[in-house]
C-alpha cells in the first residue's frame, strides 16, 4: 500500500513539475487528505491497541507516528492547494501598463505578507515576524500595515459576493434573492475548511478525557507495567494535543478572516445600494438607520461566523463525550447523553426571548443614532437656539430606552451563565447517581476520567449563551440586512440615452407623468412634453411648489416614471439646489475626479468667480473644506459646485436654482460668465426665480402644479397677458425700491433725512470716522502657511494606560462591586476545586475497593459544593452585569454632555463619522462586551492560580518548569502587545473614514448619478474598506501568532510534568481573554476621548446674570472686534469697530465671504473672539453665560432645517407655547393652509431633513418664509433691534443702517445715501 502511495505522488509531483502547474492537481490533493486520514486513523487504532494491551513499542509503531506527522504536513500543502512555481517572463510583456493599475496590483502582491507566507510560516503564524520587528522599536503607523491578500481585498470579494447573489438569482429565477443563501455561497468553500480544522480540533481534544482511565491504571499497577507504556501514553496525549491546538489557531484564524471577507463584501453592498436607492425608500431610511447597519449589524453577522464552527463541534463533541462516558461507565453514559440534551433543549425558550431583547436593542439603537446624527448635522442651529439642553434630554431619554432593553438583555445573560455553569453539576449528580442505582462501579480513574470529559463538554456548554445571543443578534442584523439590500432602486432604463446621429434633440420627453411616490394618486409631473435642441438656454420658473426642481429631476431619473419617455443624448451635469460638498480640498471638489488641466481649470474658477475667494483662502485651491462645507459661506459652496458642474465639460448642464445662494452681483457674474459664457455651447436648464435671468433664455417653461403651462420666450410670454408677469411682480417692487433709492441719492446727495426714522443714528462723522478706521491696510492678509481643518484623527500611542482601566473600574461607585466581583469569583473556584478533590479523595483507586456504603454521603457533598459554586457564578454574573451597564451608562453621558458643550471648532473640524463610531460601535462594545470580557480577563487568571495551587500541592516538580516557561509566556506578551495595541487602534480609526465616506455619499447620491460617478466612489469606498481590514487583519492574525506559541508551550509545560488534571484549554480562554478584554478596552480609551473635550462657556454663571429685562432696547457696540475660527487659520473679521443703535434695523451686505455671517455668529458666541468685545444694552456679553445670552436672542438661520418629529415640534421644540399661538404664526407666515392640508395637522410626521414633505412641499415651507420675511420684519418687530444679513437689495431696502462688510472689514457703515451702498445697488441693477 505505501509503495503505491509513493509511486502515486511521484508520477504526479512528476507532472507537476514537468508541466509548471500553479496548482497541484485535485486529485493529488485529495489522496494527500485520505493518506492522513488514513494513517491518523492507524495511530489511533495501534495506540488504542497498545494501551488497552500493555503491549510494548515496535519499530512500526514509531514509523507509524513519523508517518502521520508526514502525511499531516502534505495534507497542509493540499489545503493551501500552491506549488510555489512561479513564471519569469523577461520579455517585458508583463511589464505594468500605462494606467498604473496593473502597477499597484503588483505592489499589493509584493506587501502583503499573509500572500507570500510558506506553509510553515502559515502554521506557525511567523509571517508577521517583520511587522512585529518594526512594531516593538517604534508605534506603527497605517503606511508600515502590509496590505492584505488579493483574495481578502474588497474589490475581489464584491465581485465574488455579486457572483454569489447572481447565482441565487438564476437559481431561484427571482429578482430579489435571499440574502442568506447568497451569504451561504459566499462562504461555503472557506468555511467547509475551517469546518475540517474544527472537527480534527474537537476529536483530538477528547484524547486526554479518554486516556485518563489508562493512566491512572498505570499509576495503580507501574509495578507490573513497563515504563514505556507510560512514555507512550504522555506521547500520545501531547501528539494530540498538539495537533488539538494547531488545528485550533487555524480554525479560529480561518473564521476571523471569514468574517472579513463577509464584513468587506456586506459593507460593499450597503454603499452601493445606498447610491441607487429610490426616493421613496430613501426616505424610510435614515441617514443614522443605515450607518447603524455598517457599523453594527455586519459585525454582529461577521461575530456569528466566528461562533458557525462551534455549532459544528457540538455533534462531535457529545458523540466522543458519550463514547468515552460509555467506555467508562457503560450504561451510565446514556443517562449523561440524556441530561446533557435536557440542558441543552432548555436553551430553546431563552434564545427566543433573547432574540426579542436583541431585536428592541437594535431598534432603540436606531432610534438614538438617528437623533445624534441629526443633532450632530444641525448643532450650530441648536446653540444659536440655545436648544442644546433639549435636545441632549431627548438625546438621553432615547438611550434611557436603549439601557432598559440592554439591562433586561444583560440579566438573561446572567441567568444563562448560573444554568450553564451550574449544568455540569446537574449532569454529573444525575450520572453519578444512576450509575450508583445501576451498580456500576465508581473507582477514582473513572470519576476523574468522567468529570475532565464532562469539563470538555462544559465549553460548549458554557459557550451555548453567548452562541445563543450571537446567533439572535445575527439573525436580527441579517434581516434588517436583507430588507434594507431589498428596498426599491432607482429605474435604471427611467432615460433613455441615444446617440447624437438619431435626434436633432438634446432633450426629449413625450407625454412624461412622474411622481416621487409610486403609490400616490397625485402624480408630481403630468403631461411633460419638452424638446430641447442642442446649445439651448431653458428657463424654468413658476411659483413656489409648481415642479420645477421636480422637472429637472425626472430628466435625471431621479423620479419614478409612470407613463411617456424621456431621451437624452450626450453627458450631463447637475448643479442641486442645496450645495452638496465633499470633505477634500477645493480643487477635489471641482475636479471631481477629471484630470487636472490648467488651462480649463483657470476659465472654470474665473467665469465661476471664484479667483477672489482663492487669494483670501489661506492655502488657494487646496484649502480644506470640512464636513458639509461647513467652513464655506453658502455662495462659496454653491459658485464651487457650480464650477465642478463647468469643468465637466458635459453636453447637458441641469442647473437648480443657481444664483440663490449668492449676492446679485455675483449673481450678474455667473450668469454673464458662466452660463452665457463659458457654456455659451452647451445645453442648459436652469430654475431660476430671479426674473433678471430670464429674458436671455432661448425658451421659458412656466410650471404650474406639476405642469408646463406657458413655453415661449420671455417677449412672448409678456405679450401673452395669461399669468407670466404675476411672476415678475416681486422682481418689479425690487427695481422699484432700487429706483426710489437711486433717485433721492440724486435729490439729496450729502443729506441724511431728518425724520423719526433717523433718531438714534450715528453722525456723519462718526460713521466717515468708522469707515477711515476700517479701511486701515485693507490688503489681503495671508500670514499662515497652508493650514488643515479637519485634522488626522488622533490616538494614544503604547500600551493602554493603567488610568484607563482604573477609570473603568471605579467609575461605577467608586469601583466598591470590583472587590464583591473578585470575591465571588475565588469562591466559585475555591468550591470547583473542592467538589473535584473530594470526588477523587473519596471514590477507591481501583474496582476491587469499590466503596458501596456512604456512597449517598459522598454525592450529596459534592452536590452541595457543586450548587455552591453555581450560585456564587450566579452572583458574579448579576453583579458584573450591573457593573457593566452603569459603567456604559456613564461613559456614554460623560461623552454626550463633552460633545454637545464642546465649541463649535471642534464640531466644525471633527467628521461627523468620528463621533457616531464612538457613539455607535464603541458604545455598542462597552454596552454588551466589556464587562463580559474584562470579567472573564480577571476570572482566568484566578483560575490559573487556582490551579497552580492544586498542581504544586499534587506535583512540586511543576514549579522547576513553571517558572522559566512563565517569564517565556511574559516575554511573548511584551513582544507582542506594542504591536497589537497600534493595530487594533489603527484598526477603530479606520473605521471612521468608511462610515463618513458613506454618509457623504448617502447626502450626494443625486449628484454622484447625476455625473456617472457611481465606480469612482465605489472604489473609493473599496479602498477605504481595504485600509481597515489590513490593521484589522493583522490584528487577528497577530493574536493567533501569541496563542499559538503560549499553546505549545502549556502543552510541554504540564504534559510532560504529566499534569493532567490540569486542562489547557483553561489557559487558552485565559489567554484569549485577556488579549480580547485588551483589544476592547481601545473603545473606552476612545470615549475617554471624547469625554474629555474642553467646553464652551458656561452655559449659566450665576454671579453675572443679566436682567430679566435684558436685552430692554438693543444696542449692540462692536469694539475692536477680531474673529478667526482657528489659530492656525486667518482672521475672518479684522478690527470691526461699530454700534447697532437700539430698536434700528440694520442690514449687512457684502460679497459672499465677507464675514456677514461670522459676524453673527459672533454675536452669539458661536464663536469667541480673538481680541476686542460685544456689549449689548451696557453688558459685555463675554462675561454672561452661553443660556442667558443666547435664549435672550432669536435667529433666522441662513441654511433652512428641519428636524424629525412633527410640525409642532419644530414650530415649538421647548413645548412653551398653545396649538391657538403657532396657528397665528402659521398664519401669519401664510404656511396655515398647508398644514391644515395634512391628515394630522401640527402633528403631522416630519422625517429626518423634512424629507417626507417631498422637495415640492420642503420648498414651500422654506420659500415662502423668505419671501414673506422682509414684510414680517417691517410689521411684527416694529420695537425690535433687527439685523438682517442679504444678498437681495429689496430684502435690506427698509433697514434704517447698512453695513457694508468687503474682506472681513467694514467697507461702508451708513444710511442708503451713501456712495458704496449706491455702487452695489447699480451694479445688481446692471
Amino acid at each position: 500500500m505505501l509503495v503505491i502511495t509513493s509511486a502515486v505522488t511521484l508520477i504526479e509531483l512528476y507532472t507537476v513539475s514537468n508541466k509548471k502547474y500553479l496548482k497541484f492537481p485535485w486529485i493529488l490533493r485529495a489522496w494527500w487528505a485520505c493518506s492522513f486520514l488514513l494513517f491518523l486513523g492507524s495511530t489511533i487504532v495501534n495506540a488504542h491497541f497498545l494501551i488497552t494491551n500493555h503491549e510494548n513499542l515496535k519499530v512500526h509503531d514509531f514509523s507509524g507516528f513519523i508517518s502521520l506527522l508526514a502525511s499531516t504536513c502534505l495534507l497542509g500543502i493540499s489545503i493551501q492547494g500552491k506549488t510555489g512555481i512561479v513564471f519569469n517572463v523577461p520579455n517585458g510583456t508583463a511589464d505594468p501598463l500605462l494606467n498604473g493599475k496593473a502597477e499597484k496590483h503588483a505592489e499589493s502582491k509584493r506587501t502583503s505578507l499573509y500572500g507570500k507566507a510558506t506553509l510553515f510560516q502559515l502554521i506557525t503564524f511567523s509571517w508577521l515576524n517583520p511587522l512585529f520587528a518594526i512594531g516593538i522599536k517604534k508605534n506603527l503607523d497605517q503606511d508600515e500595515v502590509p496590505d492584505v491578500d488579493i483574495g481578502d481585498s474588497a474589490r475581489f470579494l464584491s465581485r465574488c459576493f455579486d457572483e454569489s447573489l447572481k447565482h441565487v438569482k438564476e437559481r431561484d429565477k427571482t429578482t430579489s434573492p435571499s440574502i442568506y443563501w447568497a451569504m451561504y455561497v459566499f462562504i461555503r468553500k472557506k468555511a467547509a475548511i475551517n469546518a475540517f480544522f474544527a472537527a480534527s480540533s474537537a476529536g483530538a481534544s477528547y484524547v486526554g478525557p479518554y486516556l485518563i482511565t489508562g493512566f491512572v491504571d498505570f499509576l495503580n499497577e507501574k509495578k507490573t507495567r513497563s515504563l514505556e507504556s507510560g512514555y507512550l501514553i504522555a506521547l500520545v496525549f501531547l501528539g494530540a494535543k498538539i495537533v488539538e491546538t494547531t488545528a485550533q489557531r487555524q480554525w479560529i484564524f480561518g473564521a476571523r478572516q471569514l468574517g472579513l471577507r463577509l464584513r468587506a463584501a456586506l459593507t460593499s453592498q450597503i454603499y452601493k445600494k445606498g447610491l441607487v436607492l429610490s426616493s421613496q425608500s430613501r426616505q424610510s431610511r435614515t441617514s443614522g438607520e443605515v450607518i447603524n447597519y455598517m457599523s453594527v449589524d455586519v459585525q454582529r453577522i461577521t461575530d456569528f461566523i466566528w461562533y458557525m464552527n462551534t455549532i459544528g463541534q457540538l455533534p462531535i463533541q457529545i458523540s466522543l463525550a458519550t463514547l468515552i462516558l460509555h467506555t467508562n461507565l457503560g450504561l451510565g453514559s446514556f443517562v449523561a447523553l440524556a441530561a446533557t440534551l435536557t440542558v441543552m433543549a432548555g436553551n430553546i425558550p431563552l434564545t427566543r426571548v433573547q432574540k426579542r431583547y436583541q431585536s428592541k436593542i437594535m431598534e432603540a439603537k436606531d432610534d438614538r443614532m438617528k437623533a445624534t446624527s441629526e443633532v450632530l448635522r444641525n448643532m450650530k442651529i441648536l446653540k444659536l437656539q440655545a436648544w442644546d439642553n433639549q435636545f441632549l434630554h431627548k438625546l438621553e431619554s432615547l438611550r434611557k430606552i436603549e439601557y432598559n432593553c440592554i439591562w433586561k438583555s444583560l440579566r438573561l445573560s446572567a441567568l444563562s451563565a448560573f444554568i450553564f455553569w451550574g449544568s455540569p453539576t446537574f449532569i454529573s449528580v444525575v450520572t453519578f447517581g444512576a450509575c450508583v442505582l445501576m451498580g456500576i462501579p465508581l473507582t477514582a480513574g473513572r470519576v476523574l476520567s468522567t468529570l475532565a470529559t464532562f469539563r470538555m463538554l462544559q465549553d460548549p456548554i458554557f459557550n451555548l449563551p453567548d452562541l445563543l445571543s450571537t446567533i439572535a443578534q445575527a439573525k436580527v442584523s441579517a434581516e434588517r440586512l436583507a430588507s434594507y439590500l431589498q428596498e426599491d432602486e432607482i429605474d435604471a432604463n427611467a432615460v433613455e440615452f441615444v446617440p447624437k446621429d438619431e435626434t436633432e434633440f438634446e432633450v426629449d420627453i413625450n407625454g412624461g407623468t412622474f411622481s416621487w411616490d409610486e403609490e400616490s394618486t397625485c402624480p408630481t409631473l403630468r403631461g411633460i412634453r419638452l424638446q430641447v435642441k442642442s446649445g439651448m438656454k431653458v428657463a424654468i420658473c413658476g411659483t413656489v411648489g409648481s415642479g420645477k426642481s421636480s422637472l429637472l429631476s425626472c430628466i435625471l431619473g431621479e423620479m419614478t416614471k409612470l407613463t411617456g419617455t424621456v431621451k437624452i443624448v450626450g453627458t450631463k451635469a447637475y448643479v442641486p439646489q442645496s450645495p452638496w460638498i465633499l470633505s477634500g480640498n477645493v480643487r477635489d471638489n471641482i475636479l471631481f475626479g477629471n484630470p487636472y488641466d490648467s488651462a480649463m481649470y483657470d476659465k472654470t474658477v474665473k467665469a465661476c468667480a471664484l479667483m477672489k475667494d482663492f487669494e483670501l483662502f489661506s492655502a488657494g485651491d487646496l484649502t480644506e473644506i470640512g464636513e458639509r462645507g461647513i467652513n464655506m459661506s453658502g455662495g462659496q459652496k454653491q459658485r464651487i459646485q457650480i464650477a465642478r458642474a463647468v469643468y465637466q465639460d458635459a453636453d447637458i448642464y441641469l442647473l437648480d436654482d443657481p444664483f440663490s445662494a449668492v449676492d446679485a452681483h455675483t449673481g450678474t457674474q455667473l450668469f454673464e460668465e458662466c452660463l452665457m459664457g463659458l457654456l455659451k455651447d452647451k445645453t442648459i436648464l436652469y430654475v431660476t426665480h430671479q426674473v433678471e435671468f430670464l429674458p436671455a433664455a432661448d425658451l421659458i417653461l412656466v410650471m404650474q402644479n406639476g405642469r408646463i403651462t406657458q413655453a415661449g420666450t420671455f417677449e412672448e410670454l409678456m405679450k401673452q397677458n395669461i399669468g407670466f408677469e404675476v411672476l415678475v411682480g416681486a422682481h418689479n417692487q425690487a427695481l422699484e425700491s432700487v429706483l426710489s433709492v437711486e433717485s433721492s441719492s440724486k435729490a439729496t446727495p450729502n443729506e441724511i433725512p431728518d425724520d423719526e426714522s433717523s433718531k438714534g443714528l450715528p453722525s456723519s462723522s462718526e460713521l466717515i470716522h468708522t469707515k477711515q478706521n476700517s479701511e486701515q491696510n485693507l490688503c489681503v492678509e495671508i500670514t499662515e502657511n497652508e493650514a488643515r481643518l479637519v485634522q488626522d484623527e488622533e490616538r494614544e500611542t503604547g500600551s493602554i494606560g493603567k488610568e484607563v482601566y482604573l477609570t473603568y473600574m471605579t467609575i461605577v461607585k467608586g469601583g466598591i462591586l470590583v472587590p464583591l466581583i473578585v470575591l465571588a469569583q475565588s469562591t466559585f473556584q475555591v468550591l470547583q476545586i473542592a467538589s473535584n478533590y473530594w470526588m477523587a479523595w473519596a471514590c477507591p483507586t481501583t474496582g476491587d475497593t469499590e466503596v458501596t456504603e456512604g456512597i449517598n454521603y459522598i454525592l450529596l457533598v459534592y452536590t452541595l459544593l457543586s450548587v455552591g459554586s453555581a450560585l456564587c457564578v450566579l452572583v458574579r454574573a448579576i453583579l458584573v452585569a450591573i457593573t457593566g451597564i452603569l459603567a456604559a451608562q456613564k461613559l456614554f453621558t460623560n461623552m454626550l454632555h463633552s460633545v454637545l458643550r464642546a465649541p463649535m471648532g471642534f464640531l466644525d473640524s471633527t467628521p461627523t463619522g468620528r463621533i457616531l463610531n464612538r457613539a455607535s460601535t464603541d458604545q455598542s462594545v462597552v454596552d454588551l462586551e466589556m464587562a463580559h470580557r474584562l470579567g472573564w480577563c480577571a476570572f482566568s487568571i484566578i483560575q490559573l492560580f487556582g490551579t497552580i495551587a492544586v498542581m504544586s500541592q499534587v506535583a512540586w516538580e511543576v514549579l522547576v518548569i513553571f517558572i522559566p516557561v512563565t517569564a517565556i509566556c511574559i516575554w511573548y506578551q511584551r513582544y507582542y502587545t506594542p504591536t497589537a495595541i497600534e493595530l487594533a487602534r489603527l484598526s477603530g480609526i479606520q473605521l471612521a473614514p468608511i462610515l463618513h465616506h458613506f454618509a457623504e455619499s448617502l447626502s450626494g447620491a443625486p449628484t454622484i448619478r447625476a455625473f456617472d460617478q457611481e465606480p469612482r466612489f465605489i472604489d473609493a469606498n473599496l479602498s477605504l474598506i481595504d485600509n481597515h481590514s489590513r490593521s484589522w487583519f493583522h490584528n487577528v492574525a497577530a493574536m493567533e501568532w501569541l496563542s499559538f506559541r503560549l499553546n505549545q508551550l502549556s502543552k510541554f509545560r504540564f504534559r510532560l510534568l504529566i499534569g493532567f488534571a490540569c486542562d489547557p484549554s483553561r489557559r487558552n480562554y485565559q489567554s484569549k481573554h485577556c488579549r480580547v478584554g485588551e483589544n476592547k478596552m481601545i473603545s473606552v480609551e476612545r470615549i475617554l476621548q471624547y469625554s474629555k473635550i474642553p467646553s464652551e462657556a458656561p452655559l449659566v454663571i450665576e454671579d453675572s446674570k443679566p436682567p430679566n429685562n435684558w436685552p430692554d432696547i438693543g444696542t449692540i457696540c462692536f469694539t475692536n472686534l477680531q474673529i478667526r475660527y482657528a489659530e492656525h487659520l486667518p482672521s475672518v473679521l479684522k478690527n470691526i469697530t461699530c454700534t447697532f443703535p437700539g430698536r434700528k434695523k440694520v442690514g449687512v451686505v457684502g460679497r459672499t465671504g465677507s464675514g456677514k455671517s461670522t459676524l453673527i455668529q459672533a454675536i452669539f458666541r458661536i464663536v469667541e473672539p480673538r481680541e476686542g468685545s460685544i456689549i449689548i444694552d451696557d453688558v459685555d456679553i463675554s462675561k454672561i453665560g452661553l443660556h442667558d445670552l443666547r435664549s435672550r436672542l432669536s435667529i433666522i438661520p441662513q441654511d433652512p432645517t428641519m428636524f424629525e418629529g412633527t410640525v409642532r415640534g419644530n414650530l415649538d421644540p421647548l413645548e412653551q407655547y398653545s396649538d391657538n399661538e403657532i396657528w397665528e404664526v402659521l398664519d401669519k407666515c401664510q404656511l396655515g393652509g398647508l398644514v391644515r392640508a395634512k391628515e394630522e395637522k401640527l402633528e403631522s410626521t416630519v422625517v429626518e431633513n423634512g424629507e417626507n414633505w417631498s422637495m415640492k412641499q420642503q420648498h414651500q415651507l422654506i420659500l415662502q418664509l423668505t419671501e414673506l420675511y422682509r414684510r414680517l420684519l417691517v410689521q411684527e418687530f416694529k420695537d425690535r433691534t433687527i439685523v438682517t444679513i442679504a444678498h437681495r437689495i429689496h430684502t435690506v431696502i427698509d433697514s434704517d443702517l447698512v453695513l457694508v462688510l468687503s474682506d472681513g472689514r467694514i467697507a461702508e457703515f451708513d444710511t442708503h445715501q451713501r456712495s458704496y451702498w449706491k455702487e452695489m445697488i447699480l451694479s445688481s441693477r446692471d
